[in-house]
């Protein structure tokens, strides 16, 4: 198990179907994979939640974050304040995010990862990949909005979509998909992990959300001329 520098811990993310492509997922959602201490047990409140749902309704209504087994796949984030790691997310265990109201959405106010512990204030457990969005935040001062989705003929599309993409699978909710995706961070916006899901990077949550949908019309051009 690595270990890495600042604090961190890990919450929600699984692999799905696409409406392009099907396929299972490459593992099962069993829950988050770390600790949560409720700093408060009320849900967060930030004018900003509503956009960030908004941004859930319009990945749902894409395919973005498709349902399996009575849950939602995907997370998504935004920064709280320029200079801190603190952010809002999705929670874990959610159904369609096509309409989340405040009660949906955490507060992380800090991770650690030798304990694997989350620390929140919020009503529900935060989403499983929250220590990956947490790592993203701390490593790149510049991103204010972190939306990880899935789509399947994206994942498997990397290379023409000019993403970059991490080495190997690796287990939804661990320190080694954390660490891949580290890896491959550096400055790059869009990147996917492999055989999972992509993640999209933004100065906002608007960045953000516009550049996945880029990506999700490119690969649909791609695939109609692979198919005539």
């Amino acid at each position: 198990m690595k270990r890495f520098v600042g604090n961190n811990n890990t919450k929600i993310s699984v692999e799905e179907p696409s409406n392009l492509l099907e396929e299972k997922p490459v593992e099962k959602y069993v829950g988050v994979k770390f600790k949560t201490k409720f700093l408060l047990k009320e849900p967060p409140e930030d004018e900003r939640i509503a956009e960030l749902a908004k941004w859930c309704k319009v990945f749902h209504s894409h395919g973005l974050t498709p349902v399996v087994d009575g849950k939602s796949m995907g997370n998504l984030s935004f920064r709280l304040r320029k200079g801190l790691n603190e952010f809002i997310i999705t929670a874990s265990g959610l159904g369609p995010k096509d309409s989340l109201g405040p009660e949906c959405f955490v507060r992380v106010v800090d991770c650690n990862v030798n304990s694997r512990t989350v620390y929140v204030h919020g009503v529900r457990e935060p989403s499983s990949e929250s220590i990956l969005h947490y790592r993203i935040y701390f490593l790149r001062q510049d991103a204010h909005a972190v939306f990880h989705g899935h789509d399947t003929a994206i994942t498997e599309h990397a290379k023409e979509l000019g993403a970059v993409e991490t080495k190997e699978w690796k287990p939804y909710g661990s320190l080694e998909l954390v660490k891949s995706v580290e890896e491959v961070l550096n400055k790059n916006n869009f990147l996917v992990m492999k055989k999972h899901g992509f993640i999209s990077i933004g100065a906002s949550m608007e960045e953000a959300g516009k550049l996945a949908l880029e990506k999700k019309k490119a690969v649909e051009r791609l695939l109609k001329k692979e198919f005539k």
